[in-house]
């Protein structure tokens, strides 16, 4: 294996041949078919105004209908399906309409008093723009939840108040906004969740082979069929899909038209040649153990449990686009929120850690260089920017972690949103997991169905 002692910049060939790849695909999200087209709800958002501060991330308290955090004081948003597993957190928040397990939602709030928090939800269409629907007609019980499971923190030096819903069952399939609200019915966060139909449409998803020279040394592309059981009106024209890598919505792909339609046999093909579904591979995801703070864990090069709040200061690392893939397990750029130090309830025991990032480069990147992960929304947030230190050459940044374990990706910000490329690089045997979403408007109706749901992992290592 290759190693280099600090980043390089260099446009290799295969980053060459990558680049009008790239830009193909972020043309093809934007171009806009016949009929009702799914856009990227993010391409408007994706970039932060320059010279944001963390305080003017927070001050706009409009609701976003994505993903968001709009008080610094809310921290650590997991939503999920719970299975009573450890791993459970990884788990999306995607739920078939027969809802065995209702999506859990849990955060804290920094401070030592609780407050009256409420939360609903908003049926959305596939743009992720509010539908037209009220209430009583994906809800059978009033659209306010009064969170009464919330507790405090224990023997944390940065108190907080750990809270916990569960969401109402629904009565539509879809795309749903989960919002906290606090006093005044003022946001504090949102969350996407997808409830899905089963058996309207059978998906076959595989890993395809991109056609094409050292394409196919760096991007993984998904092939995928639906098949569908039910009466669809011009299924090519009205059948939208999206497809997602790792449960990512900043960079997935939409508006993908079958190459094939098949009415015969009612199934519609998607298979491309020019990388429509294909995605850089990147590396496997970074990783550091924060559930300690008795001793430095991998990926820690110093901790000070005296400190208030206590500290990390991270090993420093680099970038990692010309050396050669490295196989290891990771979370697919999640985390896992746990303490070593207590045993009992990982929502209230884990304490709060000011985390430094040390990333070496010689020189300073094209534009603003972030941490990005689950950790961050998967958004360029100004609290995960790092500062560069030029007489050290290295970048700097700090963000307040909870206990845990983290996966998460160095970018830098371009005019067209997040790139790892290189900070990370890409390689076809990377282990990533995808997942397709199928929606359709049947005629005469007021909402977008999902009528399918898959997921498909590449690479895959478990048995």
């Amino acid at each position: 294996m290759q190693h280099r002692s600090e980043p390089s910049f260099r446009i290799t060939f295969a980053t060459m041949r990558l680049f009008p790849i790239i830009s193909f695909l972020l043309l093809a999200a934007g171009c806009v078919p016949l009929g009702t087209p799914i856009t990227d709800p993010n391409a408007a958002r994706r970039v932060p105004t320059t010279g944001q501060t963390g305080t003017e991330y927070y001050a706009d308290k409009k609701l976003r209908y994505e993903d968001y955090i709009y008080d610094p004081n809310v921290r650590t948003v997991l939503c999920y399906v719970p299975t009573g597993q450890l791993g459970q957190v990884f788990n999306p928040p995607v739920v078939p309409l027969g809802q065995g397990q209702s999506p859990v939602l849990e955060f804290d709030v920094l401070g030592g008093a609780g407050q009256r928090l409420t939360a609903k939800l908003i049926h959305c269409d596939l743009n992720w723009q509010p539908s037209i629907l009220t209430d009583m007609q994906f809800l059978s019980e009033i659209n306010e939840q009064l969170i009464t499971n919330y507790r405090p923190s224990v023997s944390t030096k940065v108190p907080y108040q750990h809270y916990q819903v569960q969401m109402p069952r629904v009565k539509l399939s879809g795309n749903y906004l989960w919002v906290v609200q606090g006093a005044g019915g003022t946001p504090l966060l949102s969350r996407r969740v997808l409830v899905f139909e089963e058996g309207a449409v059978q998906i076959a998803m595989k890993q395809g082979i991109p056609v094409a020279g050292q394409e196919r040394y760096i991007l993984q592309q998904v092939d995928f069929t639906i098949r569908y059981n039910m009466a669809l009106v011009n299924p090519a024209q009205e059948v939208k899909v999206v497809l997602r890598q790792n449960f990512r919505w900043d960079n997935a792909h939409y508006n993908l038209r079958p190459t094939f339609v098949r009415d015969a046999e009612q199934q519609l093909d998607y298979q491309y040649f020019n990388f429509e579904n294909a995605f850089p591979g990147f590396s496997e995801f970074r990783f550091v153990d924060l559930r300690t703070f008795r001793s430095a864990g991998i990926g820690v090069a110093k901790i000070d449990a005296q400190a208030t709040p206590r500290a990390a200061l991270l090993q420093p690392e680099t970038s990692r686009a010309d050396q050669r893939y490295t196989q290891y397990d990771d979370i697919n750029g999640q985390r896992l929120i746990e303490s070593r130090e207590f045993v009992g309830d990982p929502g209230t025991n884990p304490d709060y850690l000011d985390v430094t990032f040390q990333l070496r480069s010689p020189v300073p990147a094209p534009g603003p260089v972030y941490v990005i992960g689950a950790l961050s929304d998967w958004q360029l947030r100004d609290e995960f920017k790092l500062t560069y230190d030029a007489a050290n050459q290295v970048y700097l940044g700090h963000a307040l972690l909870k206990q845990g374990y983290y996966n998460y990706y160095y970018a830098t910000q371009t005019p067209t949103g997040a790139n790892s490329l290189p900070w990370e690089g890409s390689h076809q045997e990377t282990e990533n997991q995808y997942d397709l979403l199928v929606y359709y408007r049947p005629p005469g109706t007021r909402t977008d169905l999902l009528i399918g749901y898959q997921r498909l992992d590449v690479n895959s290592r478990r048995p």
